[in-house]
């Protein structure tokens, strides 16, 4: 199929692009990587009357540090992601994350910023940026704001960008010290969109105490979902033998997860429990 009639402008600034979706709204789509967007204009799924091309938007595609996070702009590619010194350096779990996406033309083409607002609950990059605490850096031709990454994902491919806002930056805090991460998920073919995937980092404190856990899994529901609360306290906040079982076993015991005509929830729940337990053991390794 062909996709339906639009209009197409290509701004040179972001005080345009932002002008631009002020007169749209929700008649308008920002393209960027397109890894998403095209297929679903060639099938129609997608009908805007006018697109926003934003790849010659300069001051979208840096990576710096800015005090204690790490800042990404939203034309970052996948492949640059896993690649870039700084986020190797202090978000590994993100450059990692970022490698297993789809397929090499995928990766060079996708963008962190399109990988968000697309908001697939089986994608990578939304896992990733739930389980580091990310927040969305949003722009409108009138405000500024910023969402975290819990509150940015509202539902299957919905978000809380507004018709007239852009996702610009993601900022992110800086991996500490004695802090490892996990990322692990499981599809049927390379470069399939994940069945379950699942992210954690955890900070080791003295001894046998783990001081922090943040554990996150997608493919379970409309949206990634942040679950380490699920598990009793008590479990989670001292190092037992055998602790990334215990964790992992009552974590899918108690588990909500949606029904699915493709794959059964009996089966989802056995890989919650396997790669939560790989996750939490990669984790405990890296937090040294």
């Amino acid at each position: 199929m062909k996709p339906g009639r639009f209009s197409y402008e290509a701004p040179v600034s972001l005080e345009a692009a932002l002008n631009s979706l002020a007169t749209w709204r929700d008649d308008a789509k920002i393209i960027a990587g397109g890894q998403s967007l095209a297929p679903m204009l060639n099938m129609r799924l997608a009908r805007p009357e006018h697109l926003i091309d934003i790849n010659g938007i300069a001051g979208l595609a840096g990576v710096a540090v800015d005090g204690d996070r790490l800042s990404i702009g939203a034309l970052v590619r996948h492949h640059q992601l896993g690649r870039h010194e700084l986020v190797r350096r202090h978000c590994p779990l993100l450059g990692h994350a970022a490698e297993t996406i789809g397929h090499y033309a995928i990766r060079q083409r996708g963008t962190i910023g399109g990988s968000l607002a697309h908001a697939d609950p089986a994608a990578q990059l939304p896992l990733a940026a739930l389980a580091l605490d990310a927040e969305l850096e949003l722009w409108s031709a009138t405000a500024r704001r910023t969402v975290t990454a819990e509150a940015f994902f509202v539902s299957i491919f919905t978000t809380a960008i507004r018709p007239d806002e852009l996702l610009v930056a993601v900022h992110l805090p800086l991996r500490q010290p004695r802090e490892g991460w996990g990322f692990r998920l499981f599809n049927r073919r390379a470069g399939d969109f994940a069945i379950v995937s699942v992210a954690a980092t955890l900070a080791r404190g003295e001894g046998a105490v783990i001081e922090r856990l943040s554990l996150a899994i997608g493919g379970i529901g409309p949206v990634p979902l942040r679950v380490e609360h699920l598990v009793p306290a008590e479990l989670v906040s001292t190092l037992t033998v055998s602790w990334s079982e215990r964790v992992a076993a009552a974590l899918a015991a108690t588990m909500e997860i949606e029904q699915n005509e493709r794959t059964p929830v009996v089966f989802r729940r056995e890989l919650v429990e396997s790669l939560t337990r790989d996750v939490l053991d990669q984790a405990l390794e890296r937090a040294q």
